[in-house]
């Protein structure tokens, strides 16, 4: 069977990880790359597996067409780019966030779903298979019935990163538009929809004018609460990629977790899988022990489990398992947490709407 070709839009850092991946893939093929100003590292990913470098969508659809595209454009792009590859019957991996603001990602989730196109959102945290086995442990009722979720993301980005990208300081940056939706995905698909949030936000460390550190409160749809603290300006290792092992790129601390998510028989400690349940749910106590076990599984790279599954999207096997809803929704908390940040207000989130 012939590999399914696969175009990489954009050649940033994560396009280029996309291009890897797509080159070591045993179902897909980097056919092509496009950037209207490509890096001399995009040129050489092109040079090196043999495929044109296009200046624009339009020269890729004119002289490449492929079986499907990745978008990893700056955010500003993704409407208006994901539009012209509806028009064109192409499938679409659109990395997060789905857009820039929600107004216009519900524009874009009308136009996918009038038109019936085939669009993943590129949260790759949903295929982890760290994430696979913690949703399996609390959907099959290990924990009980949720009561809490502690969660962090806490690390810190070097002066060379505002330096080199001076718009990072200013307001439309920042860790809760930059790196919290990564977090709301998680949060949603280990403990259910988030129905209300607060938050704290302070630059009194950096003095930017963008937030440098957040506390948050969030109320689940089902009752649950969560706290989370958001900082890229903290000496910590408890953020998901100094934890997870994924991504290669970070050191490695395995006796770290990001998530606690608790019940009302046990707690789970994500992602050293770290297990607690009482033996008996009649002989629930604080006086009695918990049995302890770590639950095992098999680490695998999820932009590479992203893009197989983006093949049998494109070939039509199966839907996106991250929809342009479950993107809107992500990008609906986010905004949310930033303006419950800027006012000191407790925000409702709307809630999802049906398919």
């Amino acid at each position: 069977m012939s590999k399914t070709r696969i175009a990489v839009v954009g050649a940033g850092a994560i396009g280029l990880a996309h291009m890897a991946v797509a080159r070591q893939s045993p179902t897909c093929m980097l056919s092509a790359v496009a950037d209207p100003a490509p890096s001399p590292a995009a040129a050489a990913a092109a040079v090196s597996a043999g495929v044109p470098l296009y200046r624009s969508l339009d020269e890729l659809f004119d002289k490449g067409m492929p079986d499907g595209v990745i978008l990893a454009t700056p955010n500003r792009l993704h409407v208006v780019q994901a539009q012209q590859c509806i028009a064109a019957g192409l499938p679409t991996l659109l990395e997060k966030p789905i857009a820039a603001t929600v107004a216009e990602a519900e524009i874009l989730v009308r136009a996918i779903e009038s038109s019936g196109a085939r669009v993943l959102i590129g949260h790759h945290r949903a295929h982890s298979p760290i994430m696979a086995r913690a949703r399996e442990i609390i959907g099959q009722g290990t924990l009980g019935k949720l009561v809490s979720v502690m969660g962090s993301a806490l690390f810190f980005k070097p002066d060379s990163y505002f330096a080199e990208a001076p718009w990072r300081r200013e307001h439309g940056a920042g860790p809760i538009l930059v790196n919290m939706i990564h977090e709301v995905h998680s949060l949603r698909m280990l403990c259910g929809d988030i129905a209300a949030v607060q938050a704290f936000a302070s630059n009194a460390t950096r003095g930017f004018p963008v937030e440098d550190t957040v506390a948050i409160n969030l109320r689940f749809a089902s009752g649950a609460l969560g706290v989370f603290m958001l900082s890229d300006t903290a000496a910590s290792p408890r953020s998901w990629e100094q934890t997870s092992q994924e991504n290669k790129a970070y050191p490695t601390y395995a006796d770290e977790d990001c998530y606690v998510i608790t019940g009302t028989f046990g707690s789970l400690s994500v992602p050293t899988m770290r297990l607690r349940t009482y033996a008996r749910a009649e002989d629930r106590s604080w006086w009695k022990p918990f049995e302890e076990s770590v639950v095992g599984l098999a680490r695998t790279d999820p932009l590479a489990g992203q893009l197989e599954h983006f093949g049998a999207v494109v070939r039509g096997e199966t839907a996106p398992i991250v929809s342009a809803r479950d993107g809107l929704q992500n990008l609906r908390v986010t905004e949310a947490i930033a303006e419950a940040a800027r006012t000191g207000r407790l925000v409702n989130v709307a809630s999802p709407a049906p398919a």
